[in-house]
């Protein structure tokens, strides 16, 4: 990373940065940039292997044929359809590399993998020695060219095409040799570690790999405790004990039990520092192979699971929680809350924002530059304030001070977060 960031237990840093610790209230404090980005390594049969391609909504619905090889609607695509029902934009990695690229007389496909078997060329021939060349992604049109020679071809969305091939008039020319790679965890690993120098809100694994869900935690106790990155990672049945893992504990029916993985990645991300997942109705195309007793719904709360129920005929969100459940003095029960995390979060996000863009290398420390980072650092509280994420605060709580070496500051601050309405207890008397 390009400067210094996460926990500090002692003011003993060497490298330059924005050092935050969030405790509880017992010690000091427990417990407005948008959000809407989630990360996601998926085995797709087209795209480029192993690299981060930025998707957004707008994306999805529009180019969905040339990014991925399918139609928006198709099977392949639900997992990002689930995720899009509430994020803004998706941080995408094809993680099976490896494959062969389908290929013909007229070229090669644009990437490797099966789906590339799905392409074809239609050739037809013009008057005045020319050659219209049409290209079809399965029984889709994607590209029409009319020109004199396979030189004069331009690649397009599927095809690369071979420029000293020879024009005939075809009624389809096939793409074969198509293969997919194959996923590993070192693929994973790749990915993971392209994904540090990126900006998202929620990591995504929808596997049940105890391998892979290993790596997927400790790279996010990594970037969020040591680093000072912050997001949360959405993870099938793992029992994390942290503030930066969500455990989802409901199974969807059919070949993919970990498949609400992806909604709830989606529905972590696009929530604001305002807004909460507890009641949220799913809305995605996948049904819960569980139902639960009371009793057990208390112990997967108990247990930091996320998890589904149904509410009638609705399945909603039960509480917005993550994996933590071993608290102490200073990371209390209050971290167990995902809306306090996302805050936390923003907070940290905000304070390391201002620190690096204005502050760092640029202002003297000294009471007037000190004066100016507490105002900036006010300014920030006062926004997240307004759209009542946090309650109203004192001033005098948010103290900047400077520090043992002179090119430190030490900030404490005391803020509450506002909480959501979870529990109703009403004393009715009738006369």
């Amino acid at each position: 990373m390009a400067y210094g960031g996460g926990n500090y237990s002692a003011y003993n840093k060497t490298m330059p940065g924005a050092y935050i610790n969030f405790v509880s209230l017992n010690s000091a404090f427990t417990g407005a940039q948008e959000r809407g980005v989630a990360a996601l390594g998926l085995e797709m049969s087209w795209g480029p292997e192993g690299e981060l391609v930025y998707v957004s909504a707008d994306d999805m619905l529009r180019s969905s044929r040339a990014l991925f090889g399918e139609e928006w609607g198709a099977d392949a695509l639900r997992p990002l359809r689930e995720i899009f029902m509430n994020a803004s934009g998706v941080i995408l990695c094809r993680v099976n590399v490896g494959g062969e690229t389908a290929q013909s007389a007229l070229g090669t496909a644009k990437y490797p993998g099966a789906a590339g078997n799905r392409v074809k060329i239609v050739v037809r021939a013009e008057s005045g020695g020319l050659f219209t060349v049409q290209t079809y992604e399965d029984n889709y049109l994607a590209d029409t060219q009319t020109v004199a020679s396979a030189a004069d071809l331009a690649d397009n969305d599927f095809v690369r095409f071979n420029a000293s091939a020879v024009l005939a008039e075809s009624s389809g020319i096939a793409f074969t040799g198509g293969t997919d790679g194959e996923a590993t965890s070192e693929t994973h690993a790749a990915f993971l570690a392209k994904l540090e120098e990126r900006t998202f809100n929620t990591l995504a694994l929808a596997s049940n790999d105890n391998v892979l869900k290993t790596l997927y935690r400790q790279f996010t106790v990594r970037m969020r405790d040591e680093v000072g990155v912050k997001f949360q990672t959405v993870l099938y049945n793992c029992a994390a004990d942290h503030e930066g893992v969500i455990n989802v504990g409901c199974a969807a029916k059919g070949d993919d039990p970990a498949a609400f993985v992806y909604w709830a990645a989606g529905l972590n991300a696009g929530l604001q520092v305002n807004e909460t997942a507890l009641n949220r109705t799913y809305n995605g195309e996948y049904e819960p192979d569980d139902s639960y007793t009371v009793a057990q719904l208390s112990e997967k709360i108990a247990d930091g699971i996320f998890t589904l129920h149904r509410v009638g005929d609705e399945v909603r969100v039960l509480a917005d929680i993550n994996s933590l459940v071993s608290t102490t003095s200073e990371k209390g029960a209050i971290f167990k809350d995902n809306r306090v995390v996302r805050v936390a979060d923003r907070i940290a996000a905000d304070a390391v924002t201002i620190f690096t863009e204005k502050y760092l290398g640029r202002i003297p420390n000294n009471a007037s530059g000190r004066v100016s980072l507490w105002a900036d650092l006010i300014a920030a509280l006062g926004a997240l304030r307004d759209v009542g994420a946090i309650e109203e605060f004192d001033p005098g709580d948010i103290t900047v001070d400077p520090g043992e070496d002179k090119n430190a500051v030490i900030v404490s601050q005391s803020v509450t977060v506002t909480g959501s309405m979870a529990k109703l207890y009403m004393t009715c008397i009738l006369g």
